[in-house]
């Protein structure tokens, strides 16, 4: 049998390995259209920031190391520029010269390419992109000659890594970013905290805001910006995403979605004999719901490992599961992470879903050192399904949403978080860890146990129902809403009547600093008749929502009020 792998890196290169670890008898060919065949894409932005020091530790695997622990046949600078499934033959092109390739089983792992948006002066050779080692070595030249200043256009990962990197090197660093905030992923509430890190570390910021041309003359390039603004730079970081680079194999017949090859649940494409993974596919999920992109390099290389079972070991061979899109992120002291569907998708894709916002600490708080996290958890309202998760801080994130994407892919449901037996000891955890709190509380919202109400929804509530502010005096006179009513929690049974008086009829909507103690003020209300709802995450949320842009106009008032 000859398979031919078109493309190495994550997923040509684990199908091939995989292939010849489950057929020695197999002839291998792996054709990659640059010189490296393997190295650590992922670590570029730290080789920029000069934290990765040696380049060579970003060369995984080479063509004579794969042949000599592998038998693999790599060929390098050899690209595939158009294929025949019903020949089974790839043209490749190498060194100027064309020749044909036949195959029997064809895995297509060609990866993506950089999105180059319509901007005029994209040509100029400050303006660089982050794929590959040669553009590593190319901005880290720049970075160790005379740059001075940097734009990275997109605020997206790859972006936040870059600006990063080179504000580590001593560049006056500004990200400008089109969606309304930075890493749009993210929910524009946790966002917030990823742009305070990024303006902690001397990075100018730009969200909401697109670059539309690029003027260069003999010393520096200047970014001009939607709103008149010119930015100088000696060196301009393009990041404004990446498309799959599928043109011939689109071009041969194989069914593509938004320029993806789409997949089935063992990586087959439309075409017989032909198997697709990594960047340049999309997998459509099993419920019908939009089929997505995830140019990711954890899917990429479990893909190409299944992808060779599917070749070798036909019906034995278990599916490629949907990825979740689990990412994670480092800026300033801040660490971002997420993993399955965020609000835009869910809404797209027409789910029903209920939002829960928690800030617990990463350890006991009797500890040293305790840092609070910010979490949202996504989940069906009706059987309790876990459809995403986010979290932002300074310590313990990872490992939240790393447990998160843990009990998505096991089809555990937010009841289920409650009973997780995670490791304690107050250096690392609590008793009850931030997963088994957003159990706890996924937990309460399907049996009715508390009812919530949301930030974004304050001007609607302002208008019909009572605020009602369960902190202490202290806090509600440092920033609350206008017109909100203060009785702290500890207060609420013996000023019921008050409270009845306040309400006039109308319904209750309370909140604290996170939403513990609004939640037992909830309780006592409730017990009393009213109709209470609790705002999840309380003023934390409250706030972050304001700061994203969330509740135009509002603004929190200070001193005292009501109370």
């Amino acid at each position: 049998m000859r398979i031919v792998v078109v493309g190495g890196v994550a997923t040509g290169m684990s199908a091939a390995a995989r292939a010849r670890r489950l057929d020695e008898s197999a002839e291998i060919i792996v054709l990659e259209k640059g010189p490296y065949v393997s190295f650590a894409n992922c670590g570029l932005p730290y080789y920029v920031g000069g934290e990765i020091e040696d380049r060579t530790k970003l060369l995984v695997q080479t063509p004579e190391s794969l042949r000599e622990a592998l038998n693999l046949d790599v060929r390098v600078d050899t690209e595939v520029v158009a294929m025949d499934a019903v020949a089974k033959t790839v043209t490749v092109r190498s060194v100027g010269e064309t020749s044909t390739i036949r195959y029997d089983s064809l895995v297509l792992a060609p990866g993506a390419e950089a999105v180059r948006p319509p901007i005029p002066g994209l040509d100029s050779p400050r303006v660089m992109t982050l794929r590959s080692v040669d553009d590593a070595l190319a901005m880290k030249e720049f970075v160790d000659s005379s740059a001075k200043q940097a734009v990275v256009l997109g605020a997206g990962f790859i972006g936040l890594e870059a600006a990063e990197a080179l504000r580590h090197q001593g560049l006056d660093v500004s990200v400008v970013e089109l969606a309304p905030h930075v890493l749009p992923p993210l929910e524009p509430e946790l966002a917030t905290y990823v742009k305070d890190a990024l303006l902690s570390l001397g990075i100018d910021v730009r969200d909401g805001i697109g670059a539309t041309e690029i003027r260069s003359d003999q010393h520096v390039d200047r970014v001009v910006l939607s709103d008149g603004t010119v930015l100088d730079a000696d060196l301009v970081a393009l990041s404004t995403g990446v498309r799959p680079a599928t043109a011939p194999f689109e071009a041969a017949g194989v069914e593509c979605f938004r320029g993806a090859m789409l997949v089935d649940s063992h990586g087959r494409t439309s075409l017989e004999d032909v198997w697709a993974g990594g960047d340049a596919v999309a997998m459509r999920p099993k419920n019908g719901l939009i089929p997505r992109v995830v140019p990711l390099a954890g899917p990429a290389n479990r893909a190409g490992r299944l992808i060779a079972d599917s070749i070798l070991l036909g019906e034995r061979a278990r599916e490629i599961p949907v990825p979740l899109s689990t990412a994670v992120v480092r800026v300033g002291d801040q660490t971002a992470a997420l993993t399955g569907a965020n609000r835009q998708m869910l809404d797209a894709d027409g789910r029903e879903y209920e939002t829960i916002n928690l800030h617990p600490f990463q350890h006991a708080t009797y500890f040293p050192g305790a840092k609070q996290m910010h979490l949202i958890v996504h989940f069906d309202p009706e059987n309790g399904e876990i459809l995403g998760a986010q979290g932002v801080g300074e310590e313990g994130v990872d490992k939240r949403i790393d447990v998160f994407a843990t009990a998505i892919r096991g089809g555990l449901t937010i009841s289920d978080l409650v009973d997780l037996d995670l490791t304690y000891a107050p250096p690392y955890g609590s008793a009850k860890d931030a997963v088994n709190m957003a159990g706890m509380l996924g937990e309460n919202v399907l049996g009715g146990v508390t009812r919530l109400w949301h930030a974004e929804d304050l001007p609607t509530e302002m208008e019909r129902a009572l605020i009602l502010d369960a902190r202490s005096r202290t806090e509600y006179a440092s920033g609350h809403v206008p017109g909100a009513l203060n009785i702290p929690h500890t207060e609420i049974r013996e000023r019921i009547d008050e409270i009845s008086q306040e309400a006039a009829g109308r319904p209750i909507r309370v909140h604290c600093a996170s939403g513990v103690r609004s939640y037992l003020s909830e309780r006592m209300l409730r017990a009393a008749g009213f109709d209470v709802k609790n705002m999840t995450g309380g003023m934390i949320t409250m706030k972050q929502v304001i700061a994203a842009g969330m509740l135009p106009g509002l603004e929190l008032v200070e001193g005292e009020d009501r109370g």
